[in-house]
């Protein structure tokens, strides 16, 4: 019975396991992204993000014990100078899952895993960029103009009410003009 076992053996003995997750970490290190099944992702992330974590602390020893894991001097290099000064201040979660649709030959759910710190992409993404309005009109209104707003409305009004004035003028009957008229001469006698 295998109760209380949870890492996932990936059809694989022991040592053929731990040689193919030393070798995807390795990879991952030195590329900052690959390709894998979904499964092997999650079991790398478990394989490498301790090894990450212990290569914050720029040690003999903790180079030494991430050597016995990875087995390559130049990743060694990699993670203790590159990697680890860009992830110095976050407290874990160094890597990315991001599924990518199932293997034309078997089917098997595909997954790209990354380091988070080296995608450019959603890094600018996460950077609040600041939007702009646009409006139908054109140029962008300065605060001068928006704060005479008011004063340039006053003219704007006058100008419609006179405009409106001889409007309705000449929308006035000929009987209305004469009645006008007469009392126009009456004040005037008077």
């Amino acid at each position: 019975m295998r109760h209380g076992k949870k890492f996932n053996h990936l059809s694989r003995k022991a040592p053929h396991r731990k040689a193919m997750l030393s070798n995807m970490a390795s990879s991952l290190i030195a590329h900052k992204r690959i390709s894998t099944t979904v499964a092997k992702a999650k079991e790398l992330r478990k394989y490498v993000e301790p090894l990450i974590t212990k290569a914050k602390t720029d040690t003999t020893h903790s180079r030494r014990v991430v050597f016995s894991y990875l087995q390559n001097k130049e990743t060694v290099t990699t993670l203790f100078n590159e990697i680890a000064e860009k992830v110095a201040d976050r407290p874990g979660g160094y890597t990315r899952i991001i599924k990518t649709g199932n293997r034309l030959g078997d089917n098997a759910d595909m997954c790209i895993i990354e380091l988070v710190d080296y995608n450019e992409l959603l890094l600018k993404e996460a950077t609040p960029a600041k939007k702009s309005r646009r409006s139908r009109r054109g140029g962008k209104k300065d605060d001068a103009t928006t704060e005479a707003t008011p004063a340039a409305k006053a003219p704007k009004a006058a100008k419609e009410e006179a405009v409106a004035a001889p409007a309705a003028e000449t929308e006035e009957t000929p009987e209305a003009k004469a009645e006008e008229a007469k009392e126009d001469d009456k004040k005037d006698g008077e």
